[in-house]
């Protein structure tokens, strides 16, 4: 696995060897909280540019981030399509 550009070889093997440590179990629960942290991130993020937007907004201009319009259109037929 090659090193990251902004990373040291000192640390890149660190972290390979805590992953190792983690297992299965550990590395997928890591990956299911920086899943969460990306959403609450964007959802912020969509809030701070559209301030007036109420909670589903914000929930249909985050899916309009990681799916199609189809497929927001397709989850959510009866609400209009809002910026991200």
């Amino acid at each position: 696995m090659p090193v990251p550009l902004d990373t040291t070889a000192e640390a890149h093997r660190v972290q390979i060897e805590a992953y190792r440590r983690m297992g299965e179990s550990g590395r997928a629960a890591a990956m299911f909280r920086l899943i969460d942290l990306a959403r609450k991130t964007a959802i912020e993020s969509i809030r701070s540019r559209h301030p007036d937007y109420d909670d589903r907004q914000l929930l249909l201009a985050w899916a309009r981030l990681v799916l199609s319009d189809d497929d927001v259109r397709k989850a959510w037929p009866r609400d209009e399509l809002v910026d991200p």
